[in-house]
């Protein structure tokens, strides 16, 4: 019986504790044209389910939560009622699908079935369509969800098919699921037992892991200190609002082949342009500010050009960083340097290894005590001072076109929630060549998401005008009249 990890549960745990809170994240996907049959799509993703067994998995609760909630087979479950359709008044454009995005990602997931919707949309511009799939938060992160994207999609225009693979629901009664959380408990005393053996025949080794998530707790400690937060948080409500950035990868690498750092720290050089243009706007205070911001990290190793590396599960497997958005700064190449050096500063302070470390604790802690703790937590979170103000996390995607039915995805754009008191969040994501931004705000207190939008494009297009100067144009010299 497979069970949420304690990260997993803690996602279901944040919507419990808040109503406005929807943890499930999305991608949206444009093809061209022209839209398949409903029939066509639904038939598609039936032939790969058996890709991706957890999509035809619900969550079932341990009674008297004695240990973690397990994945258990839907015996009702039906792909018909997970991919749905609905049309824009054609041509529909970019504002229209995202008003339409925005509308899909306010509803939550029904956790009496598989947590997952892929929604069909038909009539946009150019004959194109698109795809919004919701999937919650506990079932996939965001590096796993950029694989489950490959899974879902071909690599070349032809068709990939597997024909008919046999699914039978493996019915689970409640005491089954009892008698295994039973036994769960009594198997993690045990191996809490032997970790304990282990490290004490492994002295030197055990100390340096210590002081290594020592260092990065005495880190996150001094970062998450209450900042002055204006109106960036606060409560929220249920309604969401999504507004969205593009830019080329070529010139994201141009700035940071001309003036330095990563392609991350480029991008948060972007997205802070955009939040001072929205303090701007909105009147606020911006000389000496500072945006914290929680930037997601993958721990599940890198690979040689330096993306998160897949390990074929779709579990989630992040840690965490705080991050300052130097907002108070007005010029770009100061705001870049100045952000290289934060993030330069964070890895050394193995922030991300110490949330690793405290979220792997919390394994070991009683399911009913997670499950209130997580709640008490929230609820401590939403209603009081916020050492954040926004979340901001880059998935590198495909580097390569990927296909629907034999239709290329021409764009990709990612989907994160806002959770109380966070009003505004942004995730980047990178596809064929394209960096796109996609900012998701509470429609109750930030419908002016736009104006982060238009300043991370402003962003990107002032960092390249700086990183690649024109050269001076050579004129001919004139020539002398003959005498």
């Amino acid at each position: 019986m497979d069970r949420l990890s304690p990260l997993d549960v803690s996602f279901l745990h944040m919507e419990d504790a808040d109503r406005s809170a929807h943890m499930h994240i999305a991608s949206i996907g444009i093809f061209e044209g022209p839209v398949p049959a409903h029939h066509e799509i639904t038939a598609a993703f039936a032939d790969r389910l058996h890709l991706i067994p957890r999509y035809r998995q619900r969550v079932e609760r341990v009674p008297l939560q004695l240990a973690r909630p397990v994945w258990v087979d839907a015996t009702d479950f039906d792909v018909d009622y997970h991919v749905r359709r609905t049309a824009l008044a054609a041509p529909g454009g970019e504002a229209e699908l995202s008003q339409l995005v925005g509308r899909i990602v306010s509803q939550r997931l029904d956790r009496t079935k598989p947590l997952w919707e892929i929604w069909v949309v038909e009539g946009l511009a150019d004959g194109h369509w698109a795809t919004i799939g919701k999937v919650h938060h506990c079932m996939v992160d965001g590096v796993s969800g950029a694989e489950l994207m490959v899974v879902l999609l071909d690599l070349t225009p032809e068709i990939t098919t597997y024909g008919p693979v046999e699914w039978e629901p493996q019915p689970i009664g409640t005491g089954e699921v009892v008698r295994d959380a039973v036994r769960s408990l009594a198997t993690d005393s045990v191996e809490q037992v032997r970790a304990l053996r282990r490290a004490v025949r492994r002295p030197a080794q055990v100390l340096h892991e210590v002081r290594e998530v020592v260092s990065g707790v005495r880190s996150m400690s001094g970062a998450v200190k209450t900042q002055g937060d204006g109106e960036l948080t606060g409560p929220i409500g249920s309604h969401r609002v999504v507004a969205w950035a593009d830019a080329s990868l070529d010139d994201v690498k141009a700035v940071r082949a001309g003036l330095g750092g990563t392609v991350n720290d480029v991008v948060l050089a972007a997205i802070t342009n955009g939040f001072r243009r929205l303090l701007v706007a909105r009147g606020d205070e911006v000389d000496g500010r500072v945006v914290r911001t929680l930037v997601p990290v993958s721990v599940r190793g890198t690979r040689d050009d330096g993306a998160a590396a897949g390990d074929g599960s779709f579990d989630n497997k992040v840690s965490a960083m705080f991050a300052a958005l130097p907002v108070g700064l007005d010029d770009p190449v100061e705001r870049l340097a100045a952000i290289r050096t934060e993030l330069a500063d964070l890895k050394e302070s193995k922030q991300a290894l110490a949330g690793e470390a405290l979220t792997s604790l919390a394994g070991v802690a009683p399911a009913a005590l997670l499950a209130l703790g997580a709640r008490v937590a929230g609820r401590a979170v939403a209603s009081g001072p916020t050492p954040i103000q926004t979340v901001t996390t880059n998935v590198p995607g495909p580097q390569l076109p990927l296909y629907s039915l034999g239709r290329k995805m021409v764009r990709a754009y990612p989907y994160v929630p806002v959770a109380a008191p966070v009003r505004i969040s942004v995730a980047i994501f990178s596809y064929d060549g394209t960096v796109t931004f996609s900012v998701t705000g509470d429609r109750d207190t930030s419908p002016d998401i736009d104006i982060v939008a238009a300043g991370i494009t402003d962003g990107i297009a002032e960092l390249v005008k700086l990183a690649t100067p024109s050269k001076p144009v050579r004129r001919p010299a004139k020539r002398r009249a003959a005498k």
